[in-house]
């Protein structure tokens, strides 16, 4: 189930976000994102629209849109391939007429899968944090 993301999630959000990226990002030291819950904690999230995915009770991934920007989308890693990411990315994509991100060009696996559904490279540059190249991608385009 997809609902809107309340307050008492703050904590299951963080630890999603903060696993997935270490997994996800294994060319960035683990140091960084630790570096960076509380900037999720304090400033993203507060200011961004964000849905929640529940499974049994327990949220399991979660994307939050912030203008018309997928700033984040994020499932447990224990659960990726389970098709809870494509779901988060439809009813984002149901929000917004038009949706951008950014992704890293060294997460693979990532990229592939905005690839399959949709999206496309609309520029190259590097990333302000960390210096690492990134893919800014548009659906709708």
């Amino acid at each position: 189930m997809i609902r809107k993301y309340n307050e008492n999630d703050m904590d299951s959000v963080l630890e999603i976000w903060l696993n997935a990226s270490v997994k996800a990002h294994d060319f960035i030291s683990a140091e960084f994102w630790e570096s960076q819950v509380e900037n999720m904690r304090n400033l993203y999230i507060p200011v961004s629209e964000t849905y929640v995915y529940e499974a049994e009770s327990k949220v399991v991934g979660f994307y939050a849109l912030y203008e018309n920007s997928l700033a984040a989308i994020f499932v447990s890693p224990e659960l990726q391939g389970k098709g809870i990411g494509k779901q988060l990315l439809s009813h984002a994509k149901a929000q917004r007429a038009l949706l951008s991100l950014s992704v890293y060009k060294e997460n693979k696996a990532s990229y592939q899968f905005y690839l399959s559904q949709g999206f496309k490279v609309v520029s190259e540059q590097s990333d302000e944090h960390t210096g690492h190249s990134e893919y800014t991608m548009s659906s709708g385009i």
